[in-house]
């Protein structure tokens, strides 16, 4: 049995890790809210689960660093000084990080890999998502992650080839882009869809998320899977032993 803590408990995500956990042969042994410490949960468990806001990830790290035990962070809207602190932590400890817990989200974004490498870049990529209307990010961590997996595919930067937010007189689209469209309300938990546009034929790959619960116990496995292993930086992919 596993002994898990979870940061950002108060939360929409750390309160349905508990319930996951309360039904679970593993053990919540604890957690902690908004502007709190992480250090004495860190002491008490085998692993812990972020799931809090950008700014507490330092401190975070410093927490599991410190006892030595592995984080899986689900934490999204990193910088890139946040995901900085991520890649030097796992010298020291196993980190996961990843935009989204889900297994079927992160088989998702291993066939969008396999169909953007196999169509090639004169078929256009975009990425829409929806979310409830509360959340913070756009857009979403796994919006970006099912980018990233594209851009990875094709071998270019998704930094410098993604258009979001596009209005008015945009002029044409660029080629090799990847388009991402943001979509707020209601209690959406996470719809995703990724639209491969060739000449006169469309391919879409979707996932939705009929409720949070999948993300929940998502990341209880990615967490428990993460204890044991040496030092380094992880994926669910990892966890779902795909290439």
């Amino acid at each position: 049995m596993a002994k898990i803590g979870i940061i950002g408990i108060e939360g929409r995500m750390g309160q349905a890790i508990a319930k996951v956990l309360a039904t679970s042969k593993h053990g919540l042994v604890g957690g902690v809210g908004r502007g709190e410490q992480a250090f004495e949960l860190a002491a008490q468990s085998d692993v812990l689960v972020d799931f809090s806001a950008p700014q507490a990830i330092e401190n975070n790290l410093r927490a599991a660093r410190g006892e030595n035990i592995p984080i899986l962070i689900g934490t999204t809207g990193l910088s890139e000084m946040e995901l900085g602190e991520i890649a030097d932590a796992a010298q020291d400890i196993p980190v996961l990080q990843t935009g989204n817990t889900s297994l079927g989200v992160n088989l998702l974004a291993h066939l969008v890999g396999q169909a953007a490498t196999k169509l090639g870049p004169e078929w256009d990529i975009e990425i829409l998502e929806m979310h409830h209307r509360m959340k913070m990010d756009a857009p979403s961590g796994t919006a970006l992650l099912l980018g990233e997996a594209a851009a990875a595919a094709r071998g270019i930067d998704l930094t410098g080839h993604s258009e979001s937010g596009r209005d008015g007189h945009t002029g044409a689209r660029q080629d090799g882009a990847i388009g991402f469209a943001a979509l707020r309300g209601g209690t959406v938990a996470g719809d995703h869809s990724v639209i491969f546009a060739g000449s006169q034929e469309r391919i879409t790959l979707s996932h939705n998320a009929e409720d949070r619960s999948i993300f929940a116990r998502g990341a209880v496995q990615g967490a428990t899977w993460l204890i044991g292993k040496p030092a380094g930086r992880y994926s669910m992919k990892d966890v779902l032993g795909l290439d």
